[in-house]
């Protein structure tokens, strides 16, 4: 492979709260080192106040973030593509890596109820990145 970074895509239904923390906390993490994506099966048309205030809280702002549609060729430029919840609407192609990550949605809750689920993804994509760095796509 000719690419020097991997690159790792989140989905969600909406890619407006789990999809857009994790990629937001990879980028802060990854610092350039991975190329990092984001998209949903049917995308909000904005980013959840609740899951941008968790954020905010670390000091990453996703408020200017646009929620985007996912498409083949997301999946198909990604190494390794993170499901959120999107179920059989996240296309399968042979030679990713997929990994699953059961999280609870953030829709409709307040951010007391989100915090917990951004200091979840902030645990799994600080392990993800380990693994990336340590074993590149």
């Amino acid at each position: 492979m000719s690419r020097t970074k991997p690159e790792v895509l989140f989905v969600c239904v909406h890619n407006a709260g789990r999809s857009q923390m994790a990629a937001a906390l990879l980028q802060h993490y990854a610092l350039g080192r991975v190329t990092v994506r984001s998209a949903g099966s049917a995308p909000a048309d904005r980013v959840n106040p609740a899951a941008a205030k968790a954020l905010a809280e670390l000091g990453l702002d996703i408020t200017a973030e646009v929620p985007s549609k996912l498409t083949e060729e997301d999946v198909q430029a990604s190494d390794v593509v993170i499901t959120m919840g999107c179920g059989d609407t996240c296309p399968v192609f042979p030679g990713k890596r997929y990994l699953d990550w059961d999280l609870e949605d953030p829709a409709g809750q307040g951010v007391d109820a989100v915090r917990p689920i951004r200091d979840d993804i902030d645990r799994r994509v600080r392990t993800l990145l380990a693994e990336l760095l340590d074993h590149p796509a």
